[in-house]
């Protein structure tokens, strides 16, 4: 592994990665739901994704109805939108300012109220303690370079019997050469916890860059399970999906999905 760079502000190089990435039409991150789905959502038929294709059990929300909930890591106008839809009093907290415009898109389509707010997940400080009853937070602290403080501030801000639903990549994802992956190989190259500056050749690296792709960070499961434990919280609920275009789904699921309640 080689030392990391340090003249690259990784929140900003993802930053301006996932703005970018808002005008990819493969990138189903950042597709707005239709009107049909708010709609539907107004009716009280609704799913959301914290992974790639489960929908979160309807049994592990709280009744929404005029809940706080923080959708951390999770702009691009989908689940926010859909969250707000049934009732819930939604912030929605990201990286990207193009993402939150799209929730911004979908909000003044659709006549909804949300609160959006560009920053860190690491540093939740713009919200005061016990502010939510709900955090929702998809996969996106592959895009964080540590994942132990965004627990420590998820428990901050949310308040007690509040419930913190988090997707997660499987760090056995990381293991495997990612460019062999590409390609339908699984070859174990990489040691785990995995960084894209350090795990990657100078040469794949500056690839990566070049091509203007957001940065990945593989955590352990020590970071990511027990990072939760230690700040407080109790996991109650866990489930896990697939990549459908990963050859590790052959094999084994790339992605886990947790419940866990601020006693």
């Amino acid at each position: 592994m080689r030392p990391q760079q340090p003249d690259l502000d990784v929140r900003a190089w993802n930053r301006e990665a996932w703005d970018r990435q808002v005008d990819d039409p493969q990138n189903p991150w950042t597709r707005p739901v239709s009107p049909q789905v708010i709609a539907a959502a107004r009716r009280g038929e609704w799913q959301v994704l914290l992974t790639e294709n489960i929908p979160v059990p309807r049994h592990w929300f709280p009744p929404l109805e005029g809940r706080d909930v923080l959708c951390l890591g999770s702009g691009g106008g989908q689940q926010g939108p859909v969250l707000a839809a049934v009732g819930a009093r939604v912030t929605v907290f990201d990286n990207s300012p193009r993402q939150l415009e799209q929730d911004r898109l979908v909000a003044e389509r659709e006549g909804l109220s949300l609160r959006l707010v560009e920053g860190d997940m690491r540093d939740l400080s713009v919200f005061p303690d016990e502010s939510f009853d709900l955090i929702f937070h998809p996969v996106s602290n592959v895009f964080c370079p540590e994942v132990r403080p965004v627990w420590k501030e998820c428990y901050r801000v949310l308040r007690h019997g509040g419930y913190l639903l988090a997707g997660m990549m499987n760090p056995v994802h990381y293991i495997f050469d990612l460019y062999a992956a590409d390609e339908g190989r699984l070859e174990v190259r990489h040691p785990i916890p995995y960084s894209d500056l350090t795990h990657l050749t100078e040469e794949e690296l500056q690839a990566h860059l070049a091509k203007g792709l957001p940065l990945e960070f593989g955590h352990s499961l020590s970071d990511l399970l027990g990072g939760q434990c230690d700040a407080g919280f109790h996991i109650i609920g866990l489930y896990e999906d697939v990549m459908k275009d990963s050859p590790l789904a052959a094999y084994h699921p790339n992605y886990i999905a947790t419940r866990a309640l601020k006693p």
